[in-house]
């Protein structure tokens, strides 16, 4: 069996949240919701004699894209029309950019299970996205409903260099740009409603060639679940072909996550085929040494680095630290958090109780309803011993329905931790009494059963007894 070496590179379409769309005054808010064409003038919806007018904004947040990703930004690029025609595509092209887009020549260094990695950014430019399509199947025929809200909205299209290799490393590349734009402040990272789309570029070489293979594109992947499945399929798929002598078809292709497959949708076009010219409409897109300044010195800090200063500042894991400022949201809860509170015991509570509490509702950090003064509270008072970790996690609970205070709760229910050395001694002694074969094991060398025992006596205590003076008392009465 020969060895390929996989070579995969990524076409991200990331919508730019701005108020309005990128060629007309229509509002954002109908892009993904409301009724359907509710957000739709002549301008997106292609009538003759009209004229669009690049909206600044979105021009201002691809330039924040651009400078985060380190490339170098066209003092002038170019709008083009991009024909192909399709019922969501009202004007019969689409506005976007090509032989001189805004920027090129970029990279970004992110984590991956092997270490970290550098990815080579080829171009970042401007578009617009089409219209959607909703295809009815019914006792009365099938039908195919158009919604132009979406159409006209200012789409970032960011394309990498053929650097990854692996399903691992094309899922860590998208999740580092997800995470950037997020920081950015550009886009919401929304998978599910479409504002943020994947689409990787896969194909197979003989390992150790420098030659490319033929290469297929996956359509719109809108999870990162489903981006390394199609990539993982197609490595799999493309391998079989070639190891049976069968060409590789270059094609586009749909993804069936049901499935687990991917399905040709049709040929894959060259740049020929969408018969590419300037837009005659726009004139050219002139970016200034003074304008680009403003954006590069109003730039947040990016997750990467972020999540370094985070090993270093707060002395958190690798991992730790990644996840912390994977979302910035929950990086500045976690600053907040850390003025109060041992970094440590912030970065164990955030990414534990808190992020279960919200991945069950499927909520983020911006729903939690504790602010970070009142989860310090609960998480200084287990940190001084006043409360045990499990008492600690069933007040987090009770704070989280009843809206009280930890010391309120705590006060309330009689929660304290109990070092009287009588009170102590009555619940070893229950325990030890209830289990005299676990206590005739450990004797006998079974030395593991003294963690069951020492369970059983603060069961007993109901989570209350001090588990330092717990464990001297078990220590003394087992001998």
């Amino acid at each position: 069996m020969t060895t390929y070496e996989p070579v995969m590179g990524l076409e991200i379409h990331a919508v730019l949240e701005t108020r309005t769309k990128m060629f007309c005054a229509c509002p954002m808010l109908g892009s993904t919701h409301d009724q359907p064409n509710a957000a739709v003038c002549p301008v997106c919806a292609g009538m003759p004699g009209t004229l669009p007018v690049a909206n600044r904004a979105a021009v201002e947040f691809a330039l924040r894209v651009a400078l985060a990703l380190e490339c170098e930004v066209s003092p002038v690029s170019v709008f083009a029309r991009k024909s192909y025609f399709y019922p969501d595509l009202p004007k019969g092209y689409q506005i976007s950019q090509y032989d001189q887009p805004l920027a090129q020549n970029g990279l970004i260094t992110f984590h991956t299970a092997a270490g970290d990695k550098t990815v080579r950014i080829r171009r970042v430019h401007i578009e617009e996205d089409t219209g959607k399509l909703t295809h009815l199947n019914g006792d009365d025929g099938s039908a195919s409903l158009v919604d132009l809200n979406r159409a006209g909205v200012p789409l970032l299209e960011i394309v990498s260099e053929p650097d990854l290799h692996s399903a691992d490393d094309v899922r860590a590349y998208a999740v580092a740009i997800h995470s950037l734009l997020r920081a950015l402040g550009v886009n919401s990272g929304d998978l599910e409603k479409g504002l943020f789309r994947i689409e990787p570029n896969i194909s197979l070489r003989v390992s150790g060639s420098s030659e490319y293979g033929t290469r297929v594109e996956v359509k719109n992947l809108n999870s990162f679940r489903s981006l390394e499945r199609a990539v993982a399929y197609e490595i799999q798929r493309q391998t079989a072909l070639l190891d049976a002598g069968q060409p590789v078809v270059q094609q586009t292709l749909g993804w069936d996550d049901g499935r687990g497959t991917t399905t040709p949708q049709r040929s894959k076009e060259d740049a020929e085929d969408y018969r590419y010219f300037p837009e005659p409409d726009l004139p050219p897109l002139v970016v200034s040494r003074e304008w680009l300044a403003e954006v590069r010195a109003a730039l947040p800090e990016l997750p990467y680095a972020r999540a370094q200063r985070f090993e270093r500042q707060y002395g958190l894991e690798a991992y730790d630290a990644r996840v912390l400022t994977a979302d910035t949201d929950v990086a500045n809860y976690f600053e907040e958090l850390a003025k109060n509170v041992p970094a440590k015991a912030a970065a164990n509570w955030l990414t534990g109780e808190v992020f279960s509490w919200l991945n069950e509702r499927g909520l983020g950090i911006a729903a939690f309803p504790l602010n970070s003064e009142a989860l310090a509270a609960l998480v200084r008072m287990a940190a001084d011993g006043d409360i045990s970790l499990n008492t600690a996690k069933s007040v987090l609970g009770e704070m989280l329905t009843s809206g009280g205070t930890a010391a309120e709760i705590v006060a309330a229910k009689n929660l304290g931790l109990v070092s009287d050395p009588e009170a102590i001694a009555g619940w070893v002694r229950a325990a030890l009494a209830a289990h005299p074969e676990q206590v005739a094991g450990y004797q006998g060398g079974k030395t593991g059963l003294k963690q069951f025992l020492f369970g059983q006596a603060m069961r007993l205590s109901d989570g209350r007894a001090d588990p330092g003076l717990l464990q001297e008392e078990l220590a003394r009465q087992l001998g």
